[in-house]
């Protein structure tokens, strides 16, 4: 399981929109007092609003690792940005990615780290090796986020919850699943780049036992009906043996992302799908609400929308950015 040095650096390279930096401002958003400044290169047009520091100085006011802050198209790391990163583990910062570009693949990055002792940390790539599920029940609650496509806010919807639940004095951790997530709680699993067999055991590790009424809130990962990321779906689903899901959908679309032969499900056959294929490693399973990314929607468009949810699936609706998630944990703690 990757664990991080915070406090971080986030480096924005030389990005021109905030779109790419998404990462960054996920990190500035849900973990800001473990972020100490940002960084960036001549002709970089985006800014966090943080303090703008160097990796030496970021350094010298205790930060532990500088982060790749963005996702470019493809997931490369553009190889003129090496030079900074360079410099960043000579002063002894941790380089932390999550792109596709293994940071060992730049020799003189190598080199560096090896000479001050700093880590490259490739959060999408784990080089331990994980065994197939046992299947045992595990001490402890587990709520899991599940969604009707991809990328429509399961990791804000889990870290919403846990901020929640903790400030209900609830005790539960987020269990990050994604690299962004990684980055933002400071350890997890990148489920996506674990060997399929053992995705379900990967998801065990991640959620061990734990206290009788301790939360684990589980970062979902892809779509039950996405046609190439249900698998990576379903070893989380089995692995995590929720007690409780909830279901992310985003009302605005009518397809899956990017493959417009595939129709989002209705909502009802969404849950009864979740739960059906959940029984098998936990049969008391249940849905304790949705959460809906209402981005698209005007203010009296949500209203009617989530009243006309809640009735005809007499769950609780939210959207944990523009409403919080009040009624869903007080769904799941009943």
């Amino acid at each position: 399981m990757h664990r991080l040095r915070k406090p971080y650096l986030l480096f924005l390279g030389d990005v021109k929109d905030n779109l790419t930096a998404k990462t960054a401002f996920g990190l500035r958003d849900w973990c800001a007092d473990d972020v100490a400044g940002e960084w960036s290169l001549p002709g970089c047009e985006v800014t966090l609003g943080l303090p703008r520091l160097t990796p030496q100085e970021a350094q010298r006011r205790g930060a532990g690792s500088i982060v790749v802050g963005i996702a470019p198209t493809g997931g490369k790391l553009p190889p003129h940005w090496v030079a900074e990163l360079k410099a960043a583990a000579e002063s002894g910062l941790d380089v932390v990615s999550g792109l596709h570009t293994r940071l060992s693949s730049f020799p003189d990055l190598v080199q560096a780290a090896s000479r001050s002792g700093a880590r490259l940390i490739d959060v999408r790539h784990n080089e331990e090796s994980y065994g197939a599920a046992s299947g045992r029940k595990r001490t402890g609650k587990r709520v899991l986020t599940v969604g009707t496509d991809c990328a429509l806010g399961k990791k804000y919807t889990a870290l919403a919850l846990a901020k929640n639940l903790i400030s209900r004095g609830v005790a539960a951790s987020f269990r990050a699943t994604g690299q962004t997530g990684i980055m933002i709680s400071g350890e997890g699993i990148a489920m996506d780049a674990v060997i399929a067999d053992f995705v379900a055991g990967a998801a065990e590790r991640l959620s061990p036992d734990n206290a009788p009424e301790h939360w684990d809130v589980i970062e979902g990962q892809g779509s039950l009906f996405h046609p190439a990321y249900a698998g990576v779906t379903l070893g989380l689903l089995h692995g995590s043996q929720p007690d409780a899901i909830v279901l992310c959908h985003d009302p605005s679309r009518r397809t899956i992302d990017e493959y417009p032969d595939y129709p989002i499900p209705d909502l009802q056959v969404a849950i009864d799908d979740y739960l059906r294929a959940g029984r098998l490693t936990n049969p008391a399973i249940r849905c304790v609400g949705l959460s809906i990314n209402s981005s698209s929607l005007s203010d009296a468009e949500v209203e009617e929308y989530f009243r006309r949810l809640t009735r005809d699936l007499g769950l609780p609706v939210c959207d944990p950015v523009r409403t919080g998630v009040d009624e869903l944990v007080s769904a799941l703690l009943r």
